[in-house]
């Protein structure tokens, strides 16, 4: 039988989808007691009891001089940048992407400049939007919309562009305005490939928003990575990873769940 035909049972799917991990974390096993033998004051590695105790440190005791439980406050703050990002690029992509696949005249005032946009490396433009906004909460925002909204703008146009023209030739001989148009035809087909756009967008999104709380932020998941660091604090910065981790893996599956939800004919979407 050939390898491309094989049939797994559940329980084998179910180990080697565990196995990748399970070798992770006995790799980090290994490692980390290889070092600790050979120094106990070693950082790069710590022991899982070393981490388990900077887990209750950062999220179950109140710090001593605000009183706050910092990865909780951490998160909301970065989730709140996060949430307020995602969701400008994703109107704007909405708005944009729809107009200019369906309206000639948006498709050539927009989409060379949205190309253009795309081009520029995000992250070269953190200082000038540091300089020309602020340290705020503003500049953080920009960062991640910048980074993320042309990307999910040049796609959706690619998708309405390459919707079958007979659908639109059928809805203008039954008198539809281009409205109309937008609304009952474009939009229901444009949505299912906009929620998985978003979905690809979410690893970029996040690091826009490690990258500006990193230079510049006082609270935040990037914030407190890089406050660490100069500590050479391993025992935080790998609950803070594998956390920030966590709450990606989470919105990659509600957001894929919602679209199973509401497109269930999708399937070609990779909504799954």
């Amino acid at each position: 039988m050939r390898l491309i035909n094989q049939q797994l049972s559940p329980p084998v799917a179910m180990a080697l989808k565990f196995a990748p991990f399970a070798l992770l974390i006995l790799a980090y096993l290994l490692g980390s007691a290889a070092r600790l033998a050979e120094n106990p004051n070693d950082k790069l590695l710590p022991a899982f009891s070393s981490i388990a105790a900077a887990v209750d440190l950062m999220a179950f005791t109140p710090d001593r001089r605000t009183g706050d439980y910092l990865l909780w406050t951490d998160t909301w703050s970065s989730l709140k940048r996060l949430g307020a990002g995602l969701g400008i690029s994703t109107a704007l992509a909405l708005v944009i992407g729809i107009g200019a696949g369906i309206l000639p005249f948006l498709r050539a005032l927009l989409v060379p400049f949205v190309n253009f946009v795309s081009m520029v490396p995000p992250l070269a433009l953190l200082p000038i939007l540091f300089i020309s906004m602020g340290l705020g909460e503003a500049s953080k925002i920009a960062l991640i919309v910048i980074g993320v909204a042309p990307i999910m703008i040049r796609d959706l146009a690619q998708t309405v562009l390459a919707l079958p023209r007979e659908q639109i030739v059928k809805a203008e001989t039954l008198s539809a305005s281009s409205w109309q148009i937008a609304l009952r035809i474009v939009l229901p087909q444009a949505m299912p490939r906009l929620l998985s756009s978003l979905r690809l967008q979410l690893g970029p999104a996040f690091l826009f928003l490690i990258a500006a709380e990193a230079i510049s932020a006082d609270s935040g998941l990037g914030y407190r990575i890089f406050l660490v660091r100069r500590y050479l604090s391993m025992d935080v910065i790998f609950p803070y990873v594998a956390w920030i981790t966590f709450l990606a893996a989470s919105a990659d599956f509600a957001i894929a769940r919602l679209h199973r939800r509401l497109f269930p004919w999708s399937v070609l979407e990779g909504g799954r």
